[in-house]
């Protein structure tokens, strides 16, 4: 099979946002592109539409007039998939069923050359379950766009079981020729992105359940540490049913795995119709007049001269906290060889979250959440013994160091730390199981869902044996199969 597809005539199945978006680009590539969808006239209102589109590109200097026009000419809407007999490439973008998927591929078989290859758009379906049937299922790939495909670089290039290796290469060529970043995926429940990225989610949906700490808290300490938008308000985007819909299917997918069990608190949501901003509320209030939340804004707090501080630990956190300290004057001791890292204040501690609650560390205890971003909101909690005096000097600490401080319950790993370590623990077990790369994991995860960094970029900021106590300490507290560490992890620990 030549697997050559430069310029090479294709068929977009599905005229919907993501079959249009595929549409526009793959014709701006240089493609003739046919554009069918089994709802009459919808092909040729995509067609319109994408007309339109182009127009608005030109009106903003985007691209050329001459250049538009040449694209929009290499798009025809057909009525009929028989007028696609002679196309190299099928990209599928239609309903996301296994039936009505397998059922399109095997009729597609019959129609199109023994050398066109046939890629799906599916986001979660088993690239090796749809081939199921073909006379030829190694030309059956993933090509997985993420919306709004002429935006997003992205795509994931999935090899089902069956999948030859030369189909899955002429794809992940033919993205790069189309100005993507394609990465290899292996057909896996959730693939690379929607897999990694439950973590994200489930970590702060298992904090509201718990009560730890407000919607508006969490998603504040987040965006401090780099993400656009924390993870109330994008599932309050992505809509509460969809979001569950793709946890129950990866919890499903992966014979219950306690890992991705599905949150209570969100199917309470679902149930209750309060599907984030298409319903006019979620987490967040959206209707007319309505005034979101925000996390605490604490005046100055004073800081008592300390009789002894010492700074405890090193790494990039100590060595921050030392130039903080020495910017503002305040005279302290070094203590680079101590096993923790923070402030020590005549006595009382000030610690960077290892994963264990602050009361089981002490009473003159509180803990603050890993500083990944610049100063922001940073959650802290003390310990439960912790004198009122400690409960108040702790928070006006951190600000001296720069930081809003955000106090939580006493939960362990607070929001960031454990947000964090569990994202790279699932990246690393992809790694395990051959689902992608290191660097198609923090590929995949900075351009799909916008992160601040890949996670085992975070891994080589932090520290692997850090990583792993802190998910040990998460696990004896939680006692479930929730936290279990990575076989990849634990062997580089």
């Amino acid at each position: 099979m030549k697997q050559e597809l430069t310029n090479a005539p294709l068929l977009v199945v599905g005229a919907g946002i993501m079959g249009a978006g595929i549409a526009q680009v793959a014709a701006l590539a240089g493609h003739e592109v046919l554009l069918y969808d089994a709802r009459a006239g919808a092909a040729l209102d995509a067609r319109e539409q994408l007309g339109q589109t182009l127009d608005r590109l030109v009106a903003k200097g985007k691209i050329a007039a001459d250049v538009a026009a040449q694209a929009l000419a290499r798009i025809s809407a057909i009525e009929s998939l028989p007028a696609a007999a002679k196309v190299r490439l099928v990209v599928e973008a239609i309903v996301e069923q296994l039936d009505a998927k397998r059922a399109l591929f095997q009729q597609l078989e019959a129609i199109v050359g023994a050398d066109c290859i046939l890629a799906s758009n599916t986001s979660s379906i088993s690239v090796t379950a749809i081939a199921q049937g073909l006379q030829q299922p190694g030309r059956l790939v993933g090509m997985h766009f993420f919306n709004p495909v002429p935006l997003m670089k992205l795509v994931e290039v999935v090899s089902g079981l069956q999948t030859e290796p030369a189909v899955a290469q002429a794809i992940f060529d033919l993205s790069g020729a189309w100005g993507k970043v394609a990465v290899h995926a292996r057909s896996t429940p959730g693939f690379i992105v929607n897999r990694i990225a439950r973590p994200y989610y489930a970590e702060t949906l298992a904090l509201l359940q718990e009560q730890a700490a407000p919607a508006a808290l969490l998603d504040a300490c987040l965006r401090a540490a780099g993400f656009r938008m924390g993870p109330c308000e994008l599932m309050d985007l992505i809509g509460h049913d969809t979001n569950f819909s793709v946890t129950q299917s990866v919890f499903v997918a992966n014979f219950f795995d306690k890992r991705y069990v599905p949150s209570l608190v969100q199917r309470e949501m679902v149930d209750a119709g309060l599907l984030g901003r298409k319903s006019g509320r979620g987490f967040f209030d959206y209707r007319d007049g309505a005034v979101k939340p925000a996390a605490a804004s604490l005046a100055l707090l004073a800081v008592a001269a300390a009789q002894r501080l010492g700074l405890h630990g090193a790494g990039a956190v100590a060595e921050r906290f030392a130039d903080a300290l020495q910017q503002a004057g305040v005279a302290f001791e070094r203590l680079p060889a101590s096993d923790w890292v923070g402030l020590e204040v005549d006595g009382a501690q000030l610690r960077l979250s290892d994963g264990r609650t602050a009361t089981q560390l002490g009473a003159e205890v509180a803990l603050f959440d890993w500083p990944l971003g610049g100063a922001g909101a940073l959650a802290w909690t003390p310990s439960l013994h912790a004198s009122a005096a400690w409960a108040q000097a702790a928070p006006a600490w951190l600000q001296r160091l720069g930081f809003a401080p955000q106090r939580m319950a006493d939960s362990p790993g607070l929001v960031v730390a454990r947000t964090l370590a569990m994202l790279i623990n699932e990246a690393a077990d992809a790694v395990q199981q051959g689902v992608c790369t290191e660097q198609g994991a923090d590929a995949a995860m900075k351009l799909g869902v916008n992160y601040p960094a890949g996670p085992f970029e975070w891994l080589a900021r932090w520290d692997v044996g850090a990583v792993v106590r802190l998910l040990d300490a998460l696990d004896a507290h939680y006692r479930g199969e929730r936290y279990r560490v990575s076989p990849w992890l634990r062997q580089r620990a």
